[in-house]
């Protein structure tokens, strides 16, 4: 029989800490580990956690010094790979959401042959109130998306939302340095191996507020986040192997990446349009014509030009 292995990142997160593991207690099929990295909170999430302690299977990993939420969840993952064996599961959850009761039975009978199945969430905001019935809807997310636009940094499963099987951390891990969040890369690893798998049940109430580490962020500025492409696509490319990448995938990140680059220096690229419409599709999540247009278009100009016409910063 799988068992099943939680792993969670805590930081400073006593405000919501207590619902969080609560909905882990209520849990209608029970992890047999829950794995904490707390990421040296100075706060009383260390003491909230270890209140626990008899009514969950925890073991408590505190790190010394804090090393943001992607390298939280490696650790993790290196910790559950020793813990772990072959046929159990992984899931990933979040210091703030509330799960779902059924989380883990549902999305345990769903993931059948599939590397990774994931769900949806209902929305709640700081009070727990619910403020939209599906994350999905919200944040635009497809069910299933091309793996060049996974290449293109768009990521349709959010970790709190999925299980996936043990076997895949021997693959996941070591997480690349300039990976920028640590679902992105599961997922990438997970459709590689296996495939992923949706279902269309809200699986967690997804809680949106001030303090999030990821989702609901204002976007960065333009010159950060052509940065955080250019290394995530030489991450990409630098791990090609890893993530058996086909020559047509390699020929579409490296064009990707030189684009990235030329965009940090260059004004207007008309000569980028063409091979930018061909690639729409899984540059650009869906949007109506008009936006698509300026999307395009808006590819096609550099930094140096955005900021003349737009302030862009």
């Amino acid at each position: 029989m799988s068992r099943i292995c939680v792993v969670l990142a805590t930081y400073n997160g006593e405000r919501f800490l207590k619902e969080m593991l609560d909905s882990l207690v209520a849990q209608t099929r029970p992890a047999e580990k829950v794995i904490v990295i707390d990421d040296a909170s100075q706060d009383s999430s260390v003491e909230i956690l270890e209140s626990f302690a008899g009514r969950l299977p925890l073991e408590i990993r505190r790190q010394a010094q804090n090393g943001g939420h992607r390298k939280a969840f490696a650790t993790g993952l290196d910790y559950a790979r020793q813990f772990a064996q072959s046929g159990d599961l992984i899931a990933l959850a979040d210091q703030d959401d509330i799960w779902k009761k059924d989380k883990l039975e549902k999305l345990e009978s769903a993931i059948g042959d599939s590397a990774l199945v994931f769900g949806d969430a209902e929305v709640i905001d700081k009070d727990g109130k619910v403020i939209r019935d599906s994350w999905r809807k919200e944040a635009l997310i497809q069910k299933s998306i091309p793996f060049k636009a996974q290449i293109a940094g768009i990521n349709n499963v959010t970790g709190c939302l999925s299980l996936f099987k043990a076997e895949l951390l021997d693959k996941v891990l070591p997480i690349p340095e300039d990976v920028t969040v640590h679902d992105r890369w599961v997922a990438m690893i997970a459709e590689r191996n296996g495939g992923l798998k949706a279902i269309d049940d809200a699986v967690v109430q997804y809680r949106l507020h001030d303090s999030n580490a990821v989702g609901g962020k204002p976007a960065p500025a333009m010159s950060k986040t052509l940065e955080i492409q250019e290394r995530w696509l030489t991450m990409i490319l630098e791990n090609s192997e890893r993530l058996a990448l086909s020559p047509d995938e390699s020929r579409f990140t490296r064009h990707l990446h030189s684009l990235s680059q030329k965009r940090m220096s260059r004004g207007f690229m008309p000569f980028e349009i063409p091979w930018i419409f061909a690639n729409r599709k899984v540059l650009f999540d869906p949007v109506p014509t008009p936006a698509l247009i300026k999307k395009i278009l808006f590819t096609a100009i550099g930094l140096p030009l955005a900021k003349r016409i737009w302030k862009k910063s």
